[in-house]
Protein backbone atom coordinates (compact mmCIF):
# COMPACT_ATOMS: atom_id res chain seq x y z
CA UNK A 1 0.00 0.00 0.00
CA UNK A 2 1.18 3.54 -0.82
CA UNK A 3 0.37 6.08 1.91
CA UNK A 4 0.94 9.81 1.55
CA UNK A 5 1.68 11.24 4.98
CA UNK A 6 1.53 14.98 5.59
CA UNK A 7 4.40 16.72 7.36
CA UNK A 8 6.78 14.04 8.70
CA UNK A 9 9.21 16.42 10.42
CA UNK A 10 7.28 18.69 12.80
CA UNK A 11 6.22 18.35 15.55
CA UNK A 12 8.87 15.86 16.66
CA UNK A 13 6.59 12.85 17.15
CA UNK A 14 5.38 13.05 13.53
CA UNK A 15 8.32 10.83 12.62
CA UNK A 16 6.75 8.05 14.72
CA UNK A 17 3.78 7.88 12.36
CA UNK A 18 6.20 7.49 9.44
CA UNK A 19 8.17 4.85 11.35
CA UNK A 20 5.02 2.91 12.10
CA UNK A 21 3.66 3.06 8.55
CA UNK A 22 6.96 1.73 7.25
CA UNK A 23 7.04 -0.94 9.97
CA UNK A 24 3.66 -2.37 8.93
CA UNK A 25 4.74 -2.55 5.30
CA UNK A 26 3.51 0.67 3.66
CA UNK A 27 5.43 2.69 1.13
CA UNK A 28 5.45 6.14 2.74
CA UNK A 29 5.41 9.16 0.45
CA UNK A 30 5.64 12.27 2.60
CA UNK A 31 4.71 15.87 1.92
CA UNK A 32 6.26 18.51 4.15
CA UNK A 33 7.53 22.04 4.45
CA UNK A 34 11.20 21.14 5.13
CA UNK A 35 13.62 20.44 2.32
CA UNK A 36 14.50 16.78 1.96
CA UNK A 37 18.16 17.58 2.68
CA UNK A 38 17.20 18.81 6.15
CA UNK A 39 15.45 15.54 7.11
CA UNK A 40 17.71 13.30 9.16
CA UNK A 41 19.05 10.13 7.59
CA UNK A 42 16.82 7.79 9.62
CA UNK A 43 13.65 9.60 8.58
CA UNK A 44 14.81 9.73 4.97
CA UNK A 45 15.44 5.99 5.11
CA UNK A 46 11.79 5.34 5.98
CA UNK A 47 10.50 7.36 3.04
CA UNK A 48 9.70 5.98 -0.39
CA UNK A 49 9.39 9.49 -1.82
CA UNK A 50 9.15 13.08 -0.57
CA UNK A 51 7.64 16.32 -1.91
CA UNK A 52 8.28 19.75 -0.41
CA UNK A 53 5.57 22.43 -0.37
CA UNK A 54 5.51 25.98 0.95
CA UNK A 55 2.63 25.21 3.31
CA UNK A 56 0.80 21.96 4.01
CA UNK A 57 -2.36 23.97 4.76
CA UNK A 58 -2.39 25.53 1.26
CA UNK A 59 -5.03 23.41 -0.46
CA UNK A 60 -3.99 24.45 -3.96
CA UNK A 61 -0.31 23.69 -3.41
CA UNK A 62 -1.13 20.44 -1.67
CA UNK A 63 -3.45 19.36 -4.49
CA UNK A 64 -0.65 19.93 -7.00
CA UNK A 65 1.78 17.99 -4.82
CA UNK A 66 -0.54 15.02 -4.41
CA UNK A 67 -1.34 14.94 -8.12
CA UNK A 68 2.40 15.00 -8.80
CA UNK A 69 2.74 11.96 -6.54
CA UNK A 70 -0.22 10.28 -8.27
CA UNK A 71 1.53 10.74 -11.61
CA UNK A 72 4.28 8.44 -10.31
CA UNK A 73 2.56 6.15 -7.80
CA UNK A 74 -0.91 4.83 -7.02
CA UNK A 75 -2.03 6.50 -3.78
CA UNK A 76 -4.15 4.34 -1.47
CA UNK A 77 -4.37 6.73 1.50
CA UNK A 78 -3.64 10.37 2.31
CA UNK A 79 -3.21 10.88 6.06
CA UNK A 80 -2.62 13.76 8.47
CA UNK A 81 -2.46 13.77 12.27
CA UNK A 82 -2.07 17.47 13.22
CA UNK A 83 -5.23 19.47 13.98
CA UNK A 84 -4.44 22.34 11.60
CA UNK A 85 -3.79 19.90 8.74
CA UNK A 86 -6.93 17.74 9.03
CA UNK A 87 -9.44 19.86 7.08
CA UNK A 88 -7.10 21.04 4.28
CA UNK A 89 -5.95 17.46 3.74
CA UNK A 90 -9.58 16.28 3.57
CA UNK A 91 -10.22 18.85 0.83
CA UNK A 92 -7.19 17.59 -1.10
CA UNK A 93 -8.31 14.00 -0.54
CA UNK A 94 -11.67 14.82 -2.09
CA UNK A 95 -10.15 16.66 -5.06
CA UNK A 96 -7.80 13.76 -5.76
CA UNK A 97 -10.43 11.03 -5.12
CA UNK A 98 -8.49 9.27 -2.37
CA UNK A 99 -10.39 7.29 0.30
CA UNK A 100 -10.46 8.55 3.87
CA UNK A 101 -12.19 11.04 6.17
CA UNK A 102 -14.63 13.28 4.32
CA UNK A 103 -14.58 17.08 4.16
CA UNK A 104 -17.90 17.12 6.02
CA UNK A 105 -16.56 14.99 8.86
CA UNK A 106 -13.36 17.02 9.15
CA UNK A 107 -15.29 20.31 9.04
CA UNK A 108 -17.60 19.14 11.81
CA UNK A 109 -14.61 18.08 13.91
CA UNK A 110 -13.12 21.55 13.46
CA UNK A 111 -16.15 23.87 13.69
CA UNK A 112 -17.44 23.49 17.24
CA UNK A 113 -20.91 25.06 16.88
CA UNK A 114 -21.68 22.99 13.76
CA UNK A 115 -20.33 19.91 15.52
CA UNK A 116 -22.64 20.42 18.49
CA UNK A 117 -25.66 21.06 16.25
CA UNK A 118 -25.18 17.64 14.64
CA UNK A 119 -24.59 15.89 17.96
CA UNK A 120 -27.58 17.51 19.67
CA UNK A 121 -29.72 16.29 16.76
CA UNK A 122 -28.34 12.79 17.47
CA UNK A 123 -29.41 13.04 21.12
CA UNK A 124 -25.93 13.54 22.57
CA UNK A 125 -25.88 15.94 25.56
CA UNK A 126 -23.88 19.11 24.80
CA UNK A 127 -23.63 22.62 26.17
CA UNK A 128 -25.81 25.22 24.47
CA UNK A 129 -23.64 26.91 21.88
CA UNK A 130 -23.50 29.44 19.07
CA UNK A 131 -21.01 30.22 16.34
CA UNK A 132 -21.19 33.79 15.05
CA UNK A 133 -19.35 36.88 13.94
CA UNK A 134 -22.20 39.21 14.92
CA UNK A 135 -21.98 40.86 18.35
CA UNK A 136 -25.75 41.50 18.66
CA UNK A 137 -26.55 37.84 17.97
CA UNK A 138 -23.98 36.74 20.54
CA UNK A 139 -25.28 39.11 23.22
CA UNK A 140 -28.83 37.85 22.56
CA UNK A 141 -27.58 34.27 23.03
CA UNK A 142 -25.94 35.34 26.30
CA UNK A 143 -29.17 36.86 27.61
CA UNK A 144 -31.07 33.68 26.74
CA UNK A 145 -28.48 31.21 28.07
CA UNK A 146 -27.13 33.15 31.04
CA UNK A 147 -23.63 33.53 32.44
CA UNK A 148 -20.99 32.24 32.82
CA UNK A 149 -20.12 31.53 29.19
CA UNK A 150 -17.04 30.23 27.37
CA UNK A 151 -15.73 32.15 24.36
CA UNK A 152 -13.23 30.46 22.07
CA UNK A 153 -12.03 30.57 18.46
CA UNK A 154 -14.57 28.86 16.25
CA UNK A 155 -11.96 26.45 14.89
CA UNK A 156 -9.60 26.42 17.88
CA UNK A 157 -7.92 23.40 19.47
CA UNK A 158 -7.82 22.70 23.19
CA UNK A 159 -7.86 25.74 25.46
CA UNK A 160 -5.98 28.02 23.05
CA UNK A 161 -7.62 31.45 22.94
CA UNK A 162 -10.40 30.32 25.30
CA UNK A 163 -11.81 32.56 28.01
CA UNK A 164 -14.59 32.43 30.59
CA UNK A 165 -16.83 35.48 30.78
CA UNK A 166 -19.15 36.21 33.70
CA UNK A 167 -20.76 39.51 32.69
CA UNK A 168 -21.96 41.29 29.55
CA UNK A 169 -19.02 43.66 29.93
CA UNK A 170 -16.50 40.80 29.96
CA UNK A 171 -18.23 39.28 26.96
CA UNK A 172 -17.89 42.53 25.03
CA UNK A 173 -14.15 42.68 25.83
CA UNK A 174 -13.70 39.08 24.59
CA UNK A 175 -15.59 39.83 21.38
CA UNK A 176 -13.48 42.91 20.72
CA UNK A 177 -10.30 40.88 21.28
CA UNK A 178 -11.56 38.33 18.74
CA UNK A 179 -12.41 41.14 16.25
CA UNK A 180 -16.06 40.15 16.14
CA UNK A 181 -17.79 42.64 13.85
CA UNK A 182 -14.58 43.04 11.86
CA UNK A 183 -14.53 39.60 10.29
CA UNK A 184 -13.73 37.57 13.43
CA UNK A 185 -15.81 34.52 14.36
CA UNK A 186 -16.14 32.88 17.78
CA UNK A 187 -17.84 29.93 19.38
CA UNK A 188 -19.82 30.88 22.49
CA UNK A 189 -20.92 28.11 24.83
CA UNK A 190 -22.78 27.54 28.05
CA UNK A 191 -20.25 26.93 30.84
CA UNK A 192 -19.87 23.23 31.67
CA UNK A 193 -19.59 22.75 35.41
CA UNK A 194 -17.91 19.60 36.65
CA UNK A 195 -14.87 17.37 36.27
CA UNK A 196 -13.10 17.36 32.89
CA UNK A 197 -11.27 14.66 31.00
CA UNK A 198 -10.63 13.20 27.58
CA UNK A 199 -11.50 9.99 25.79
CA UNK A 200 -9.19 8.86 22.99
CA UNK A 201 -9.73 6.12 20.45
CA UNK A 202 -8.50 4.49 17.31
CA UNK A 203 -11.45 3.54 15.12
CA UNK A 204 -11.56 1.30 12.07
CA UNK A 205 -14.56 1.75 9.79
CA UNK A 206 -16.32 3.66 12.58
CA UNK A 207 -15.78 0.89 15.14
CA UNK A 208 -13.63 1.58 18.20
CA UNK A 209 -10.71 -0.87 18.47
CA UNK A 210 -8.62 1.02 21.07
CA UNK A 211 -9.84 3.37 23.80
CA UNK A 212 -8.28 5.30 26.67
CA UNK A 213 -9.63 7.63 29.36
CA UNK A 214 -7.66 10.49 30.92
CA UNK A 215 -8.58 12.88 33.75
CA UNK A 216 -7.55 16.52 34.19
CA UNK A 217 -6.65 17.89 37.66
CA UNK A 218 -7.80 20.67 37.75
CA UNK A 219 -9.87 21.48 34.66
CA UNK A 220 -7.95 22.93 31.73
CA UNK A 221 -9.28 26.48 31.84
CA UNK A 222 -8.29 26.87 35.48
CA UNK A 223 -4.94 25.15 34.93
CA UNK A 224 -4.00 27.49 32.08
CA UNK A 225 -4.74 30.68 34.03
CA UNK A 226 -2.83 30.33 37.33
CA UNK A 227 0.93 30.03 37.75
CA UNK A 228 0.76 28.49 41.22
CA UNK A 229 -1.10 25.42 39.94
CA UNK A 230 0.96 22.38 38.91
CA UNK A 231 -1.67 20.79 36.65
CA UNK A 232 -1.88 17.08 35.93
CA UNK A 233 -3.51 14.71 33.53
CA UNK A 234 -3.71 11.02 34.39
CA UNK A 235 -4.65 8.11 32.11
CA UNK A 236 -6.51 5.48 34.07
CA UNK A 237 -6.05 1.72 33.76
CA UNK A 238 -9.65 1.14 34.88
CA UNK A 239 -11.16 1.78 31.43
CA UNK A 240 -12.63 -1.72 31.25
CA UNK A 241 -14.05 -1.83 34.80
CA UNK A 242 -17.71 -2.85 34.72
CA UNK A 243 -18.81 0.05 36.93
CA UNK A 244 -16.42 2.64 35.54
CA UNK A 245 -16.68 4.24 32.12
CA UNK A 246 -19.49 2.49 30.26
CA UNK A 247 -21.56 5.66 29.80
CA UNK A 248 -18.54 7.59 28.51
CA UNK A 249 -17.54 4.81 26.12
CA UNK A 250 -21.10 4.57 24.81
CA UNK A 251 -21.28 8.33 24.24
CA UNK A 252 -17.93 8.29 22.45
CA UNK A 253 -19.13 5.61 20.07
CA UNK A 254 -22.31 7.54 19.35
CA UNK A 255 -20.27 10.68 18.60
CA UNK A 256 -18.03 8.76 16.18
CA UNK A 257 -21.08 7.35 14.39
CA UNK A 258 -22.92 10.68 14.25
CA UNK A 259 -19.91 12.47 12.74
CA UNK A 260 -19.22 9.55 10.38
CA UNK A 261 -15.63 9.15 11.51
CA UNK A 262 -14.34 6.05 9.74
CA UNK A 263 -10.73 4.93 10.20
CA UNK A 264 -8.89 7.47 12.33
CA UNK A 265 -7.55 8.38 15.72
CA UNK A 266 -9.94 10.55 17.76
CA UNK A 267 -9.60 12.86 20.76
CA UNK A 268 -12.78 13.77 22.66
CA UNK A 269 -13.11 16.16 25.61
CA UNK A 270 -15.91 15.58 28.16
CA UNK A 271 -17.33 16.93 31.43
CA UNK A 272 -19.13 15.19 34.26
CA UNK A 273 -21.00 17.38 36.74
CA UNK A 274 -24.41 18.31 38.13
CA UNK A 275 -26.02 17.86 34.71
CA UNK A 276 -24.41 14.45 34.22
CA UNK A 277 -22.01 13.47 31.45
CA UNK A 278 -21.74 16.04 28.68
CA UNK A 279 -19.79 16.10 25.43
CA UNK A 280 -17.41 19.02 24.90
CA UNK A 281 -15.59 18.59 21.56
CA UNK A 282 -13.79 16.06 19.38
CA UNK A 283 -10.95 16.04 16.88
CA UNK A 284 -10.41 13.29 14.29
CA UNK A 285 -6.72 13.10 15.18
CA UNK A 286 -4.48 11.83 18.00
CA UNK A 287 -4.35 13.81 21.25
CA UNK A 288 -1.68 16.41 21.89
CA UNK A 289 0.62 16.70 24.93
CA UNK A 290 2.19 13.36 23.94
CA UNK A 291 -0.65 11.45 25.59
CA UNK A 292 0.06 8.42 23.40
CA UNK A 293 3.44 8.14 25.16
CA UNK A 294 1.60 7.57 28.43
CA UNK A 295 -0.80 5.07 26.88
CA UNK A 296 2.11 3.12 25.40
CA UNK A 297 4.00 2.87 28.69
CA UNK A 298 0.88 2.05 30.67
CA UNK A 299 -0.33 -0.62 28.25
CA UNK A 300 2.81 -2.29 26.83
CA UNK A 301 1.73 -1.04 23.44
CA UNK A 302 2.91 0.96 20.42
CA UNK A 303 -0.09 3.06 19.42
CA UNK A 304 1.73 4.45 16.40
CA UNK A 305 1.94 0.91 15.05
CA UNK A 306 -1.69 0.27 16.01
CA UNK A 307 -2.72 3.40 14.10
CA UNK A 308 -0.64 2.33 11.10
CA UNK A 309 -2.19 -1.14 11.17
CA UNK A 310 -5.64 0.47 11.19
CA UNK A 311 -4.77 2.63 8.16
CA UNK A 312 -2.90 0.01 6.15
CA UNK A 313 -4.47 -3.32 7.13
CA UNK A 314 -7.81 -2.34 8.68
CA UNK A 315 -7.10 -4.22 11.90
CA UNK A 316 -5.42 -3.94 15.29
CA UNK A 317 -2.48 -6.16 16.15
CA UNK A 318 -2.75 -6.33 19.95
CA UNK A 319 -4.81 -5.11 22.86
CA UNK A 320 -3.78 -2.94 25.83
CA UNK A 321 -2.49 -4.59 29.01
CA UNK A 322 -3.99 -1.94 31.34
CA UNK A 323 -1.01 -2.70 33.61
CA UNK A 324 -0.49 0.87 34.80
CA UNK A 325 -2.13 4.22 35.14
CA UNK A 326 0.21 6.94 33.92
CA UNK A 327 0.25 10.70 34.29
CA UNK A 328 2.05 13.99 33.81
CA UNK A 329 2.49 16.93 36.13
CA UNK A 330 3.51 20.32 34.75
CA UNK A 331 5.95 22.32 36.90
CA UNK A 332 5.74 26.08 36.38
CA UNK A 333 8.61 28.48 37.11
CA UNK A 334 7.83 30.76 40.04
CA UNK A 335 8.16 33.84 37.81
CA UNK A 336 8.89 34.87 34.23
CA UNK A 337 12.55 35.20 33.30
CA UNK A 338 15.22 32.51 33.05
CA UNK A 339 15.41 29.29 35.00
CA UNK A 340 17.99 29.53 37.79
CA UNK A 341 17.71 26.19 39.65
CA UNK A 342 15.46 23.39 40.88
CA UNK A 343 14.59 22.30 44.40
CA UNK A 344 13.35 18.93 45.62
CA UNK A 345 14.46 16.73 42.72
CA UNK A 346 16.66 14.44 44.80
CA UNK A 347 13.83 13.81 47.25
CA UNK A 348 11.42 12.82 44.46
CA UNK A 349 13.99 10.58 42.80
CA UNK A 350 14.66 8.78 46.09
CA UNK A 351 10.97 8.26 46.87
CA UNK A 352 9.46 7.55 43.44
CA UNK A 353 12.39 6.65 41.21
CA UNK A 354 11.06 3.24 40.14
CA UNK A 355 7.80 4.85 38.97
CA UNK A 356 9.28 7.80 37.06
CA UNK A 357 8.83 7.37 33.30
CA UNK A 358 10.81 10.44 32.28
CA UNK A 359 11.06 14.17 32.89
CA UNK A 360 11.90 17.42 31.17
CA UNK A 361 13.99 19.87 33.17
CA UNK A 362 15.24 22.78 31.05
CA UNK A 363 18.80 23.81 31.82
CA UNK A 364 19.48 26.82 34.06
CA UNK A 365 19.54 29.91 31.87
CA UNK A 366 16.68 28.68 29.68
CA UNK A 367 14.00 31.35 29.15
CA UNK A 368 10.71 30.51 30.84
CA UNK A 369 7.53 30.07 28.84
CA UNK A 370 4.19 31.67 29.79
CA UNK A 371 1.64 29.66 31.77
CA UNK A 372 -0.81 29.63 28.85
CA UNK A 373 1.80 27.93 26.63
CA UNK A 374 0.61 24.58 27.94
CA UNK A 375 1.44 21.54 30.02
CA UNK A 376 4.78 20.74 28.39
CA UNK A 377 6.08 24.28 27.84
CA UNK A 378 8.35 24.33 30.89
CA UNK A 379 9.41 21.51 33.25
CA UNK A 380 7.38 18.34 33.66
CA UNK A 381 7.58 14.86 35.18
CA UNK A 382 5.72 11.69 34.07
CA UNK A 383 5.02 8.75 36.37
CA UNK A 384 3.22 5.40 36.29
CA UNK A 385 1.75 3.10 38.95
CA UNK A 386 -0.67 0.14 38.98
CA UNK A 387 -3.05 2.02 41.31
CA UNK A 388 -4.67 5.19 39.96
CA UNK A 389 -5.23 6.88 43.32
CA UNK A 390 -1.69 6.10 44.47
CA UNK A 391 -0.36 7.61 41.25
CA UNK A 392 -2.41 10.74 41.78
CA UNK A 393 -1.02 11.08 45.32
CA UNK A 394 2.54 10.72 43.98
CA UNK A 395 1.94 13.41 41.37
CA UNK A 396 0.51 15.69 44.06
CA UNK A 397 3.66 15.15 46.11
CA UNK A 398 5.86 15.99 43.13
CA UNK A 399 3.93 19.25 42.75
CA UNK A 400 4.41 20.10 46.43
CA UNK A 401 8.09 19.16 46.53
CA UNK A 402 9.70 20.20 43.26
CA UNK A 403 10.16 23.93 42.77
CA UNK A 404 11.30 25.59 39.54
CA UNK A 405 13.06 28.82 40.41
CA UNK A 406 13.56 31.62 37.92
CA UNK A 407 15.09 35.09 38.04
Amino acid sequence: MNVVFVEPNFPANQRDFVRALRYVGANVIAIGETSREHLDSTLQGWLHDYVQVRSVTDVGAMTEAVREVQSRWWVDRLEATVEAHILPVAEVRERCTIPGLSVRTCFLCRDKPAMKDVLRAAGIPCAASLGSGDADTIHAFARQTGFPLIVKPRDGAGAAGTSRVDTPEQLQVALQAARVGQGGQVAVEEFNEGHEGFYDTIAIGGQVVHEFVTHYYPNVLEAMRHRWISPQFIATNQVDAASGYQELKSMGRRVIQALEIGTAATHMEWFFGPKGLRFSEIGCRPPGVRAWDLYNVANDLDLYVEWANAVVHGQRSQGPSRRFSAGLIALRPDRDGRISHYEGLDSIQARFGEWIIDCHLPEPGTPTQPVEAGYMANAWVRLKHPDFEHLRAMLDEVGRTVKVRAR
